[in-house]
């Protein structure tokens, strides 16, 4: 009698097992991903670039709360915008209402071909309409790049690569406007507030430094004070433990098979300094840090850029995952996605990864798992190809 209660038992935990296995989780609230699309600029098997005529770009908006495992395209606004910026040339506030988009470049006719010059556009947009709607468009500086929203949501810097300056916006409820701006000596790619907002760090991309900003109200002030990095850092992230991580790309935007660097640097140190770096691969572009601040993710163009008859070309690019323990950031592995991978979003409970793959046009789902992350298989087809993303402040 006794084993007949523990098979019934046994089968009674199995079943249960099942059920949770084959039983889809229930649907969660929409949580909204911004995906810059550029159908401009084409890699040709030679490594260069072919720029095709405008008028086809858009600002598509994609749900990844409602089904994390399988993200939904919900919008696309038929807005200019660029790959020529990081892939963080967009934001989306810690309220989830407004989106500020940059818009790097223009474009204009060239003979009979196509060249881009700066522009100075910022887009803000409305994610409470139905469905989400452009409602103004600032002036920025000079081909503004890289952005970051405040935690409070009242706060905004552009940097402006063009003009070696930094455009400092005020948010309040769905006005932005320009209030300052700063002077950077050096052109600047990216830009990222502190957790507490007192701060703020800025990516000098051809000076290989990043420059230290403190932010008192909506005065944000260059202290002067840089920290050298690796060669060409593109993008940067905060992380726990009180760090910063910058995207060394190496080779100024594009692949060469040397491997690079993310650089770490303790801004609680007095004085803020770099105190390791962590050997990634070859040419990471998008970057990004987990809402848990543990992990980081840095996104390798890997060759997949490069000439097709070049020693360092490969198919696709990968995302290499860093392990952040205190004061100490390790790799933990390397995972493969699509051709020429750009934005790289967590969703905001850092159990989902998603990386933009601009030759694909698509989106790679990945799972996060511990320390790493796993290649689902499941793609979110796209307009056209992913320039940018960004998912909200978290």
């Amino acid at each position: 009698m006794y084993r007949y209660v523990l098979r019934l038992a046994a089968a009674a935990a199995a079943a249960l097992v099942a059920a949770c296995a084959t039983t889809p989780a229930p649907p969660g609230k929409p949580e909204y991903m911004l995906v810059g699309v550029d159908k401009k600029v084409v890699f040709k098997d030679d490594g260069t670039l072919q720029l095709l005529p405008p008028g086809n770009d858009s600002i598509t908006i994609v749900d990844i709360g409602t089904d994390p495992a399988h993200p939904r395209v919900v919008a696309s606004l038929p807005l200019m915008n660029s790959i020529f910026g990081p892939p963080t040339n967009l934001a989306i506030s810690p309220d989830g209402k407004l989106a500020l988009v940059a818009n790097s470049v223009d474009w204009t006719k060239d003979g009979d071909n196509w060249k881009f010059v700066p522009d100075t556009k910022l887009y803000v947009i409305d994610l409470t309409s139905n469905p989400p709607a452009l409602i103004d468009t600032v002036t920025v500086g000079k081909q503004p790049s890289g952005l970051s929203i405040n935690p409070a949501g009242d706060l905004a810097l552009v940097a402006n690569r063009a003009d070696n300056s930094l455009s400092v916006l005020s948010i309040q409820g769905k006005q932005v406007k320009v209030v300052d701006t700063v002077a950077m000596v050096d052109s600047v790619s990216a830009v990222v507030f502190t957790p507490d907002g007192k701060r703020a760090i800025a990516a000098k991309f051809p000076a290989h430094k990043v420059a230290l900003l403190s932010v008192e109200g909506q005065k944000v002030t260059y202290e002067k004070r840089d920290i050298a990095v690796g060669l060409w850092p593109y993008n940067l992230g905060v992380a726990g433990g009180g760090l910063v991580l910058t995207a060394d790309n190496g080779n100024n935007g594009r692949s060469d098979g040397n491997v690079d660097t993310v650089t770490v640097i303790d801004i609680e140190a007095n004085p803020p300094r770099a105190i390791d770096k962590a050997v990634i691969g070859d040419a990471p572009e998008g970057f990004a840090v987990s809402p848990t601040g543990k992990l980081a993710v840095a996104i390798l163009l890997g060759g997949s850029d490069g000439p097709k008859n070049a020693w360092f070309y490969n198919r696709n690019g990968r995302v290499v995952t860093l392990k952040i323990d205190g004061k100490k950031v390790s790799k933990t592995g390397e995972v493969q996605v699509g051709g020429v991978p750009e934005g790289a979003v967590f969703s905001p409970d850092g159990r989902w990864l998603y990386v933009g793959n601009y030759v694909d046009s698509n989106i790679t789902v990945l799972r996060v798992d511990g320390d790493t992350v796993v290649n689902t298989g499941v793609t979110v087809a796209l307009p056209g190809p992913p320039a940018s993303m960004r998912g909200r402040v978290q």
